[in-house]
């Protein structure tokens, strides 16, 4: 029985998990300096990696966060929230 490899694309030819091409520059930089510094405190390369893109993950909550619908939506609630009935 063959087994089943790893791999960036799916079938369907779409970018899977472990992608980076979604995040901002500042959480690509985030997540760099946050890796080095676990580097610095002993860890491998790899453990230091995941460790830092799940810090950028939790402090930004993921990828693709903050943009124009995000501030929409925020401006729409704030006016909701003015108006006096």
């Amino acid at each position: 029985m063959p087994k089943a490899t790893k791999s960036s694309k799916s079938a369907s030819g779409s970018v899977g998990r472990g992608s980076k091409e979604k995040y901002t520059d500042k959480q690509k930089r985030q997540a760099e300096h946050i890796e080095e510094s676990y580097e610095e405190r002993g860890l491998s390369s790899k453990e230091a990696a995941k460790r830092a893109w799940a810090t950028v993950n939790k402090e930004t909550g993921g990828a693709n966060k903050g943009g124009a619908a995000t501030k929409r939506k925020s401006a729409v609630s704030a006016k909701k929230k003015r108006t006096v009935h």
